[in-house]
C-alpha cells in the first residue's frame, strides 16, 4: 500500500456484455450448471465514481430506472468495495456514485460491470496497488460475469463462466439491443431449462456435463464477419426465457422482420441483442424497433474491459 491514499475522486468505467453463444451443461448435484459461453464486451457501459469516505455507500443516476436497486450491503458494488478493503487491510470506506446505462436484470451483466469498475476505482483511490491477478481472484468471488467485465474484449468462459480465455476477434460488430418491459430472473430461467430438458428427454440429445463453444462461433469472430456470426448465434436459455415471457419471442420476430441478421436473448434475458450488418442497418433497425414502442439502443463491440477514466 502507498504511504497515503490520495484524497480525490476516481472514475472507472466497465462494459456490459452480450453472450453471442451460451451452451448450458447438465444440472449437477449442487443444482448448478457448467456453461460454455462466448462473451463480447459492448459499448453500453457503467460509470463508477469513488470518493473517500469513512463508511460504504452507493447511489445511482443515469437513464436506467434504478428505483428498485438495493443500496445496502447486498449491492454488488458495495460487496466489491468491502472485499477489496478486507483483502488489503484498508480501514476506510468509499462513497460510490454509479451512472447506469446497462439494463438492470437484463442479461447484460450491469451489476457485474459495477463490481468490476468498483474494484478498479477503489484500488486506485485507496492506493492499495492490487495486481491484475489479485483483482481477478476477487472478481471470481463476486460473481461469474465480474471477471469478464474486468477483462473485456472477446473471451470464452467455461466452468460457471468465470474461467476465461481471450478469443481473437477482428473488426467491429454492430448491435441493436431491445429492452422488453418484462423481467425474468436468472434462477427461474435455469429451472425452466431443466424442466424443458426433462419434458423432451426422448427427443433431444442429453446435455453435456462440460459443454464447449462451437468452433463456427470462434471462426466468425476471428473473421470479423457479422453474417457468419449471425448463423452461429446460440443460447440454450433462450427457449426457456421465451416460455416464461412470450413477449421476448415477439420482440425477436419483430427485429428479424425489420432487417436484423439475427437476434439472440442475451444471457438469461430479457434483453434481446440483434446483430446488424453495418451501421446503416443498425440505425434503420433501431428506428423500426423504437416505432414499435420498444426501448432500443445501439452498441458496438468488442470494447475494452474496466479502466480508469480521466475526468
Amino acid at each position: 500500500m502507498t504511504s497515503e491514499a490520495a484524497l480525490r475522486m476516481v472514475h472507472a468505467r466497465a462494459p456490459g456484455k452480450i453472450n453471442v453463444f451460451l451452451r448450458v451443461g447438465a444440472v449437477m448435484e449442487d443444482g448448478y450448471h457448467d456453461v460454455a459461453t462466448a462473451y463480447q464486451a459492448v459499448s453500453l457501459s457503467e460509470d463508477v465514481r469513488a470518493y473517500p469516505a469513512d463508511d460504504f455507500s452507493v447511489s445511482f443516476s443515469g437513464p436506467i430506472d434504478t428505483s428498485g436497486l438495493a443500496t445496502d450491503g447486498t449491492n454488488l458494488a458495495i460487496k466489491a468495495a468491502k472485499l477489496l478493503a478486507r483483502k488489503t487491510d484498508y480501514r476506510g470506506g468509499v462513497r460510490l456514485e454509479i451512472e447506469k446505462h446497462v439494463p438492470i436484470a437484463g442479461g447484460m451483466g450491469g451489476g457485474s460491470a459495477d463490481a468490476a469498475a468498483t474494484l478498479l476505482a477503489c484500488d486506485a483511490l485507496w492506493g492499495t496497488e492490487s495486481t491484475k491477478d489479485e483483482l481477478l481472484a476477487m472478481a471470481v468471488r463476486l460473481g461469474a460475469d465480474v471477471p469478464f467485465a474486468l477483462i473485456g474484449g472477446t473471451a470464452i468462459g467455461t466452468g460457471r463462466g468465470d474461467q476465461l480465455s481471450p478469443a481473437l476477434a477482428k473488426g467491429q460488430f454492430h448491435w441493436v439491443l431491445a429492452l422488453p418491459d418484462t423481467g425474468v430472473g436468472t434462477p427461474e430461467v435455469y429451472r425452466e431449462l431443466d424442466k424443458h430438458r426433462e419434458r423432451h428427454a426422448q427427443d433431444i440429445f442429453p446435455a453435456q456435463l462440460q459443454p464447449t463453444v462451437d468452433a463456427n462461433v470462434l471462426q466468425a469472430l476471428r473473421a470479423g464477419d457479422p453474417r457468419m456470426l449471425a448463423e452461429s448465434l446460440s443460447n440454450d436459455l433462450q427457449a426457456p426465457a421465451i416460455h416464461l415471457s412470450p413477449e421476448i419471442g415477439e420482440v425477436l420476430e419483430l427485429g428479424e422482420m425489420n432487417g436484423a441478421l439475427a437476434g439472440i436473448v442475451s444471457g438469461s434475458g430479457p434483453t434481446v441483442a440483434f446483430l446488424a450488418a453495418d451501421l446503416d442497418n443498425a440505425l434503420d433497425l433501431q428506428i423500426a424497433l423504437s416505432a414499435s414502442r420498444l426501448t432500443a439502443v445501439r452498441a458496438t463491440g468488442p470494447v475494452h474491459g474496466a479502466r480508469i477514466m480521466s475526468d
